[in-house]
């Protein structure tokens, strides 16, 4: 990665008038990113199960001074496409648009050998690393159509290796996942800037 691109500083206002969704906002990558958002003016839609970590986090974003954010409570293990269509009417109601979906949240539970590999672990890890994303992107293509830049950003992980078991797979299922939108709105009539990012091990 160039030092250019590592030293990048977003001019002040970039993101003003923009709406972007984040999933996993209360913690962690998520939280990061949903500040950074805010504080380059984009009014961000926290989405996590987490309601009191949500909650300090909109705290924090007001009291900075960035644009008021939205606080939208989702379980993804347990949504139904109609929760994620639901998800759509609302910020399109409340917000009126929206120009990104940084999809980041994710869950490992645990390292395990294959054949000691809890069934309903596995089933939850894909649901809520694959299956998820794919529902919120559904649900959401047709407001992102209508904005005039907008964008989807995937948080990946390098995973394919021993003991990962559904978190491995289901992340590089996420990878052919990004391939696959990002090659269905390489056009002109309704181009997004589709794109994966791998932060790698965080302390």
């Amino acid at each position: 990665m160039s030092s250019e691109l590592l030293n990048y500083v977003p001019a002040v206002g970039l993101f003003q008038d923009r709406v972007i969704l984040v999933t996993g906002a209360a913690s962690g990558v998520g939280e990061a990113v949903a500040l950074a958002y805010a504080q380059f003016g984009a009014t961000v839609v926290l989405l996590d199960k987490n309601v009191p970590k949500l909650e300090a986090l909109y705290d924090r974003i007001v009291e900075a001074g960035y644009p008021e954010p939205a606080i939208y409570p989702l379980d993804l293990q347990t949504a139904n496409q109609d929760h994620y269509q639901t998800l759509a009417e609302v910020v399109k109601e409340q917000l009126g648009r929206l120009d990104g979906l940084v999809l980041n949240a994710a869950w490992l539970a645990a390292y395990m050998p294959l054949k000691l590999h809890d069934v309903d672990l596995w089933s939850n890890m894909i649901t809520i690393n694959l299956h998820a994303n794919f529902l919120i992107i559904r649900a959401c293509l047709p407001l992102l159509e209508q904005a005039s830049d907008p964008a989807i950003i995937f948080s990946t992980d390098v995973s394919n290796k021993a003991y990962q078991g559904a978190y491995g797979v289901s992340k590089a299922a996420l990878d052919s996942l990004c391939d696959i939108v990002a090659s269905e709105y390489d056009n002109s009539s309704h181009f997004i800037r589709v794109n994966r990012i791998n932060t790698g091990p965080l302390l």
